[in-house]
């Protein structure tokens, strides 16, 4: 019988790996953010990860998600995912993770993406 470890908990920065096997894992209670623009979310994006562009970011945040829930979030670059991380620690979220290397890093590894992309 093949037993996935249990994940470590959620840290301030985050890798790709480490989300990975959280989902893997079977945990529900975590969301993915995607701080993109709309188009480059819809182009192509992690599974499962929901599109909360920055300018918008707090106010959808405050609206949909519980201060508790651990909230992993990625940009077009690690220090937009910071910017965007500090705004919700500073709206209430404490638990946030920025995942480094984003989109890249999770493409890198083959993880599963969805989108409307023709390119791969």
């Amino acid at each position: 019988m093949n037993i996935l470890p249990e994940p470590s908990p959620l840290k301030p920065q985050s890798s790709v790996q480490h989300l990975k096997t959280r989902l893997d894992w079977g945990e529900p209670a975590l969301t993915i953010l995607d701080i993109r623009d709309r188009r480059a979310f819809r182009a192509r994006h992690i599974l499962g990860a929901l599109s909360m562009p920055l300018d918008e970011l707090v106010s959808q945040a405050l609206d949909s998600l519980e201060s508790t829930r651990d909230i992993y979030l990625y940009g077009e670059t690690d220090e937009q995912s910071a910017v965007a991380a500090a705004r919700l620690r500073t709206a209430g979220f404490h638990n946030v993770a920025e995942l480094k290397g984003g989109l890249a890093a999770w493409q890198a590894f083959k993880y599963p993406v969805e989108g409307h992309s023709t390119t791969s």
